[in-house]
């Protein structure tokens, strides 16, 4: 997949083009993009358009957490075989009128074919919408494709949706709606050393900071590194029984692991919920937890299996 991240580019493909904020790469998300690869067969090469900081975030000046990084987006969608992703500085987008952000796409990137949903909004204020751009379509003579949106429990799969559900901590719910397991990238860094001390050895990841965490608890997770899957049980939260930082953090025990991986990149990927964070009154009662936690950890697994 080629990034593009200069509104000067000149295309020498035809392209099938969406747009969007594209933030979690969710089941509707991928609705569309199986469309542009769809094109794909017909001879236009496939394009997302999408912006380098949310437009919520910039306009806003909202702080919400982001469900994927931008180098996640990139990473997932050259996966999925997306030929070109154009990642727009949004400060040089945000005052182009509707007509003339269509023309970008026509003239710059040589857009035949555009794929939206129902909602879609577009240009300064977004004053678009796919009324217009029935009429635009017309005009700079490409074929547009409006998509219902994908529901799940009568309700439009949206980033949104998937965000509320994972600050519920209710992370099998988001999973269904994004189509993957919701994870989190990070470097191993040195903690307490508490949990090797007691005999239930973890690893600690410090996550991006603008990255959307579940809700503090413990969970049931899978731990890729170096190309290998492992089973873990993650705690997100501030360790209240240890540590009196208040710094959230991501603590991993790998079921049946006890290799040195200090400074290595590691994505944990979150499967169930298993219980909320609580602050014990002693180390000994944690110990206690923390088995119990493995124990349920163990079960899921082997249910899994």
């Amino acid at each position: 997949m080629e990034v593009i991240t200069a509104l000067d580019y000149k295309m020498t493909d035809d392209t099938a083009v969406t747009v969007g904020k594209f933030d979690g790469i969710h089941k509707g998300h991928d609705l569309l993009t199986e469309k542009l690869l769809q094109q794909e067969k017909t001879g236009l090469k496939s394009l997302l358009f999408t912006f380098d900081v949310s437009p919520r975030i910039r306009l806003a000046k909202d702080n919400t957490k982001q469900l994927i990084t931008n180098k996640e987006r990139m990473n997932l969608l050259e996966k999925q075989g997306i030929s070109y992703m154009v990642q727009c500085p949004f400060e040089e987008i945000m005052s182009y009128e509707p007509e003339e952000f269509v023309k970008l796409l026509v003239n710059q990137f040589r857009m035949k074919y555009l794929v939206c949903g129902t909602d879609f909004h577009f240009g300064k204020m977004g004053k678009g919408d796919i009324f217009l751009l029935q009429k635009l379509s017309k005009k700079y003579d490409f074929r547009l494709e409006v998509v219902e949106k994908l529901k799940q429990d009568n309700r439009d799969i949206s980033s949104t949706y998937v965000r509320e559900e994972i600050s519920k901590g209710n992370v099998s719910v988001a999973n269904e709606l994004l189509g993957y397991h919701y994870f989190i990238w990070g470097t191993v860094v040195h903690g307490r050393h508490l949990g090797t001390k007691i005999g239930i050895p973890t690893i600690n990841l410090i996550p991006p900071e603008n990255k959307l965490l579940p809700k503090n608890g413990v969970y049931v997770t899978l731990v890729e590194m170096e190309h290998k899957t492992y089973h873990g049980v993650t705690n997100v939260g501030t360790k209240p029984t240890v540590d009196g930082t208040g710094v959230v953090g991501v603590e991993t025990h790998i079921l049946d692991f006890e290799q040195d991986v200090y400074e290595k990149k590691v994505c944990v990927y979150f499967l169930e919920h298993l219980r909320d964070e609580i602050r014990f009154e002693s180390v000994e009662e944690l110990k206690n937890q923390m088995s119990k936690d493995k124990k349920k950890a163990l079960l899921y697994f082997n249910k899994e299996n």
